[in-house]
């Protein structure tokens, strides 16, 4: 049986802005495309006390985390959860992604609404032999 030999990595210490934006978009998006917004916004709003305890424990089982997750991407997480600052971001914009996507839900269910309103009312026009409305009039 082939093993991959696996490679020590370095720890990562720091996280740039722009890839902890690039991240938390990211996490964001996989959390609201899931139908998971409200669950997700809970989760990080009860984990943001103890953010810096969550993320060393992250680092505690990073060994153990490697065999299923890519190390880099997985300290990253860890390492955005650290500042309380990017928690925030995260928190804030699954909420915004979630109110887009719930606004194009609704627009589609008002226009589903609409087309079965005009649907009864051309077969209750049929069945009744009614003139159809004009809105001209």
């Amino acid at each position: 049986m082939l093993f991959k030999k696996h490679e020590y990595q370095d720890i990562r210490v720091k996280i740039s802005p722009d890839e902890a934006t690039d991240l938390i978009d990211k996490v964001a998006r996989f959390i609201v495309e899931r139908h998971l917004a409200p669950a997700g916004i809970m989760f990080f709003e009860s984990v943001r006390p103890l953010h810096g305890i969550g993320s060393q424990f992250m680092y505690f089982i990073l060994p153990a985390a490697e065999i299923l997750f890519d190390s880099q991407r997985y300290q990253k997480f860890a390492l955005m959860l650290e500042k309380e600052d990017y928690l925030k971001q995260l928190i804030s914009r699954i909420d915004e992604l979630d109110e887009e996507l719930n606004r194009e839900r609704r627009e589609q269910g008002r226009l589903k609404a609409k087309r079965r309103r005009a649907k009864r009312r051309e077969f209750l026009a049929r069945i009744l032999k009614l003139k159809p409305k004009n809105k001209a009039e």
